[in-house]
This record gives C-alpha cells, structure tokens and sequence, in this order.
C-alpha cells in the first residue's frame, strides 16, 4: 500500500552490448508495474535473476527495485507487452502495438547471439519480430517447449523455456534445476562463440539483425518513444 506505483510502459533492462537477450511476456500488475523494473519485484523476478546470478549475468540474484544496485552483465531483458495487461492477458492489439520496441531493439543489439523466450507467447513473438526485420523464418514453423534449441539462419539461437511464473513453478512443471539448466546453455553458446572470435573479435559488432529491407519506419518508433517518455499509456496503447 505505500508504494506509488510507476504504472506506465515498462522498459527493456540490461546491458547493451548483450550477446543474450531474454524475451518474456508482459510486466506483472505487482511487478513491473509497481517497480518500474522488468521482472522486478515478484517470483518470477526472483526466479529470473538468481538464474541469471548463477550464470553469471547478473551482479546479485534479487531484483527488488529500481535503486538496489542491480547490474546485468551481456545480458538483455525485454518483454512483448510493455504494459500490465488487464487480467494478465495481453490481446493482440496490445502485441501489435508493442511489437515496434521489440523490433527496434533487436535491431540496436549487434551483439545477440543467444534469445531465451520465456513461454510460447514470447517464443512467437520473437519470431514475429524476426519476420518483421525482414528474416525468413525456417519452415515448418518452429514448435515451442521448454529446452528446445534452434539454431536460425540469421546466427542466433533460440532456446526456450517454460516461464517461471507462479503457476508453473508451484505445480513443478518449472523447476529450479530444469530453469538452470536453460541458462548454463545460454553461457556455453556465448563462451564457445568467445573462444571461437578469439581475443580479437570479442569487441567487434556481429549485427545479426540487421534490416535488409527496412520495413519498420524509424519515425514511427522515435513517435513511439516520445509517448512512453511523456508517461502517457493507457492499457492496450502502448
């Protein structure tokens, strides 16, 4: 009751030379929405980030709030809805008009090289976004589950995994080990990409998503900016 909750669109968290970016579905009505922090302040932050603390990504394994010193180390965490939806439940409107920061983002990020998606819905609306970036998506179309790998032409991989929300991880469809276990083969991608580059080449851009035909307006994301900026949202206009 005595926080004042930030209530507006939550943004994307983390460090901008990330070579491992984490997509998941949409802030927490509790979570995001009362911090102003991606994954931050319920279970599945705490989940989230002890993991990434584990593997090394993250400075500390708690996320509690904007000003608790929390570093992430190439490491990326966005989400396909940067609103609380009503009744956790995104609609497709709201994906559509979200989807411009998940593109604009993986556009900015050279250095990607692993995606974690955090439940089927994320899973596809990575690949939406990839579609949208002008990336031919392999056919047949890619089936999410937890541990699931793939590795896609334009040199990323792709792992999946259930999300840890509270659903998942009290009914033991999502255990700690099972989480752990998605993000230590996170790390081995990324390390065995770093000794494969060589001392030379750990600084360089890889620009995996580039934009070879520039459908998205450059315009349309800085207007799309400006409004999360001024702190104007309303549920379903992000």
């Amino acid at each position: 009751m005595e926080w004042i909750y930030w209530g507006r669109p939550v943004p994307a968290f983390g460090d901008p030379a990330a070579r491992l970016f984490v997509v998941g579905l949409a802030p927490a009505a509790h979570g995001g929405n009362r911090t102003g922090r991606i994954f931050t302040g319920d279970r599945s932050g705490d989940w989230l980030y002890h993991a990434l603390h584990r593997c090394g990504f993250a400075n500390q394994s708690q996320s509690v709030h904007t000003g608790d010193g929390l570093a992430l180390t190439n490491c990326y965490i966005a989400a396909a809805v940067r609103c609380a939806p009503p009744d956790n439940k995104p609609t497709p409107d709201e994906f559509d008009r979200c989807r411009p920061y998940l593109i604009e983002e993986l556009h900015l990020l050279r250095n990607l090289r692993v995606v974690v998606a955090l439940g089927k819905i994320a899973f596809d609306q990575y690949l939406k976004a990839c579609r949208a970036l002008g990336h031919e998506l392999p056919s047949p179309a890619l089936r999410f589950g937890h541990g699931v790998e793939y590795g896609l032409p334009w040199g990323v991989t792709l792992i999946g995994s259930y999300h840890p929300s509270q659903q998942n991880t009290f009914t033991g469809k999502l255990t700690a080990p099972m989480f752990h276990s998605v993000f230590e083969r996170a790390r081995a991608r990324i390390v065995a990409l770093e000794k494969s580059c060589g001392k030379e080449g750990r600084g360089k851009s890889l620009a995996v998503h580039r934009r070879p035909s520039e459908k998205i307006s450059s315009g349309v994301a800085r207007s799309n900016r400006r409004e999360t900026s001024s702190g104007r949202c309303r549920s379903g206009d992000v």
